[in-house]
Parts: C-alpha cells; structure tokens; sequence
C-alpha cells in the first residue's frame, strides 16, 4: 500500500474522527478515577503498558518470525487500548468506568511510549540499514490524531452533552467499521504475503491474545481486586487499538507489511474477551457467575 492521499490523509483523519468519538464519551471525571481507584488502574497500566510488550517481544523471539511481523506485532503492542475495549466490558458487565478510565489514560501515555518502543522494535528486529524513523514526527503526528480530537469531543460533550449522548454510538459503530475495512484492505494488499504466513501469525496473534488476557487477570487476582475487575483487566490488557496500529503501519512507517499482524490481531482478540466473557458468566476459573 503505497504512499498516497488515502493513506497520507483519509486514513489518518478518519482516526482522528474515531478519537473525537471517543472524545464525546469521556469526562474530566474518568481521569479522576486514577484517584477514586488507584491501584485498579496503577494495576491494569502495568499490564498494558510493561506486561503486553514484553510478552509480545519474548513471543516474536520464541517463534522467530520474520522481521516485518515482528515490528508489526511490536507495534500493535505499543499502541493503548480502543473502544471496543470499552463495548466488550459493557458485555461482559463488568467495571466499565475502570475500562474508561485505563483507555483513556493509556490513550494519552502513549503519546510518548509508543514511538519509543516502536523505533527500539525498529532497530531490533529491521533488516534494512539504518531505516528511517522520527520520535518527534511520530509523537507529534500521534498527539494530533489522538489527544487533539479527544479533547475536542471531550468538549463537545461538556458544552453539548445532547449531541454527545446522541452521537456517540454512531462514532462507535465507526470504529468498528473502519477497522473491518481496513483489515480487508490490508489483506487484499497484502494477499500474497498473507496467505504464507497467515497459520504462523494467527499462532503468534492468538497467543499473545490469550496471553494478554490470563495476565491481566492474573495481575487483578494478585491485587486481591474483584471479580469486575478482574475480567475487566482482562479484557484491558487483551483488546489493543488495532486500527492506529495499521495507521502507524502504513501512514507513518510506510509498510503495509507491518499491518499484518495488527489486521490478524484486530480480528483474534475478539476470542480471548469471548472465552474470559464465557467464563464469567459460567463460573469457570474462579469466577462467581452473578455480577458484584
């Protein structure tokens, strides 16, 4: 997928829409709840932002794949949370201010932490000298399409929470869609190259996934928090952003090849919230059946 208006414009200002509809459900009062809940959320940061990486760093050198999936995986690993997290809680019935809260404020910590772990994932695993990649332009192009819109849409719905409330589910419906769209248009780009390497990369997705999803529960149960936000922390951890991932993929770093993973991902991590849903609502693994 080569450089061009739609990767060079439609792609990135259909994610800052997306962020502006996130915008619209967000309050000053969600990034207080780092204080109304502190170790909730110091919890589930940790798992996002340390556990998820380093899992995806040790996988792509335990299965010893290719460097464009690699830095693909690396990538999707870097970027915070979306809004599906937030509609697979809602779901789930579980701690849906909490899953707010860790979205949004993941959502602003990488601004800074994901093009650091990116040019690292870059320099690691690239097999192409010297491959060209700017902290400041990647920061600054990240803080226009995220930060800036949600807090236009966190104004709008402060100055017009009517339009607000009545918006918002078509913003998210968005998301949704536009990330199915850009999963089929990576694919169709990248036939080729998929189809080769799609059982080793649905192997590596897949586990991450699941992975991602038993830590964070696992980081929830050590914390001694409860059931809510166990699975929530779950769910957090385990559902990244894969539509700014593909953004990065093709519009910043200019290979589409790197979105490969995140297209596999964006699909995948759908089972590992499934199988944690399930079994809450089953009483598996610990789990009480009823909601606290």
């Amino acid at each position: 997928m080569e450089a061009s208006f739609f990767t060079q414009v439609l792609l990135p200002a259909s994610l800052a829409l997306i962020m502006f509809g996130m915008g619209l459900t967000l309050t000053v009062n969600d990034f207080k709840q780092l204080l109304k809940t502190p170790k909730a959320v110091s919890l589930g940061l940790f798992g996002q932002m340390i556990c998820l990486p380093l899992m995806a760093f040790l996988l792509c050198l335990a299965f010893n794949v290719e460097a464009h999936i690699a830095i693909g995986l690396m990538v999707l690993a870097a970027c915070p949370g979306g809004t599906s997290s937030n509609l697979l809680s809602h779901i789930a019935r579980a701690n849906l201010a909490l899953s707010v809260s860790l979205t949004a404020i993941t959502t602003v910590i990488c601004v800074v932490s994901t093009p650091w772990l990116i040019k690292f994932s870059v320099d690691y695993f690239t097999i192409l000298p010297d491959e060209p990649f700017s902290l400041l332009k990647t920061s600054l192009s990240l803080l226009v399409i995220t930060l800036i819109p949600i807090i236009m849409g966190m104004s709008v719905r402060h100055f017009a929470l009517k339009f607000a409330t009545r918006t918002e589910g078509m913003f998210r419906h968005l998301s949704t869609f536009f990330l199915f769209t850009m999963i089929i248009l990576i694919t169709i780009d990248e036939q080729d190259m998929l189809i080769d390497a799609f059982p080793d990369v649905f192997i590596l997705t897949f586990t991450l996934n699941i992975l991602a999803t038993v830590i964070g529960v696992i980081i929830a149960r050590l914390g001694r928090l409860n059931d809510n936000d166990a699975v929530t922390l779950g769910i957090e951890v385990g559902t990244q952003n894969a539509t700014m991932s593909i953004l990065i993929s093709v519009s910043f770093l200019n290979h589409s090849e790197y979105a490969i993973a995140s297209a596999v991902y964006g699909v995948t991590m759908y089972l590992g919230a499934f199988i944690l849903i399930m079994s809450r609502k089953l009483g598996w693994f610990g789990f009480s059946s009823k909601t606290e």
